[in-house]
């Protein structure tokens, strides 16, 4: 299997680690990215163009963490709700008891759709395409 066709990481980490922060007794929540493409959450709750969602069993009703997209019902300020987030929108997951989790680079994220060029295919030059910067995490209450 080349390079070029290999799955997506970022689907199987986040359900790693769902099933790890669940394994131990925390509460798992996702960071959206709420300006993609494909994200149904309930607008009010949104800041700054993202939101924070519980994934926890306890606090979803038929929750699915799938490759391509998170879907779940929930209740917000009382309603219910149908959520549905893209797996690339999703930014990261974290315990909210410990803070412990992960933040997806872009590495991890899904491929683009094939309707729209990559950012790389244009004007990109072989010498330049292998350095990456530095990653860079940040603190997300």
């Amino acid at each position: 299997m080349s390079q070029g066709s290999l799955k997506p990481r970022r689907p199987y980490l986040l359900r790693a680690m769902h099933e790890w922060i669940s394994d131990n007794n925390h509460t798992p929540h996702i960071v959206v990215d709420a300006t993609v493409e494909g994200v149904e959450v309930p607008r009010q709750y949104v800041q700054g163009g993202k939101i924070i969602l519980n994934v926890s069993y306890q606090a979803t009703d038929g929750l699915v963490l799938g490759n391509d997209v998170v879907r779940f019902r929930a209740r917000f300020g009382g309603s219910i709700f149908d959520v549905t987030v893209p797996v690339a929108a999703i930014l990261g997951i974290y315990a909210r008891e410990t803070g412990q989790g992960m933040i997806f680079s872009e590495v991890d994220a899904p491929p683009p759709p094939p309707d729209k060029p990559s950012p790389t295919s244009e004007g990109s030059s072989s010498s330049g395409d292998t350095k990456r910067g530095r990653p860079t995490l940040r603190v997300v209450k």
